[in-house]
Parts: C-alpha cells; structure tokens; sequence
C-alpha cells in the first residue's frame, strides 16, 4: 500500500506577520491609484470659475452658489471624461481673423 506524502502549509519567513503583508499590498494599491486621482482636477477648476462668474454677475452670494455649482459639474464632467477616455479638445481656428465687438470669430481668407 503506498502512502501518500503528507503536505504541510507553507510557513511565513521569521518576521513577517499577515498584518505586515496586508499593509504592503494596501500601500501597493494606492501608490497605483494615484494617477487616476489626477483626473479630479475638473472639481478644483470648476470651483473656480463658478465661484469667479457668480461673484462677478451676482456679487458675493453668486460666488459662494457658483462655486459650488462649478464643483459639482466640472466634478461630474471630468469624472465622466476620465471614466470613458474622452479627450478635452479645445476648439481652434483653421483661419487668421480677429473677434468682432460681439465676439464673434472672423476670417481673413
């Protein structure tokens, strides 16, 4: 009859502990995730120019309603941009022109 080899758990090195392992791969993930977080900073600019276009249309109370708005939104729209991979494109001219007073874009050829 042959017997079968007994298999024994395979033994942490002297030292280690499961905590130990456990802390490791916690800092491991979230040294990868940060360049995911550098994607927020639509909340930081959108607070900004909400807070900026409330303060100069609606005085102090606009500032303080459009920042948050700003947040919320640019928060959103970079989320939703860095979640589907959509680039932020920004529009150009193909032409030399000039903006007219009611800042209309104007071509020369």
């Amino acid at each position: 009859m042959n017997k079968a080899p007994v298999v024994t758990a395979a033994q942490l090195p002297a030292g280690l502990s499961a905590r130990l392992l456990l802390a490791a791969a916690a800092i491991l993930l979230a040294l990868m995730s940060i360049p995911q977080a550098s994607r927020a900073q639509g909340i930081v600019r959108g607070a900004q120019e909400g807070s900026y276009e409330g303060n100069r249309i609606a005085g102090p109370v606009g500032g303080a309603v459009g920042g948050v708005v700003g947040a919320g939104v640019g928060g959103a729209v970079g989320a939703v941009e860095g979640v589907l991979g959509i680039p932020h494109r920004h529009y150009r001219h193909r032409c030399h022109g000039y903006y007219d007073g009611y800042h209309r874009f104007h071509c020369y050829r």
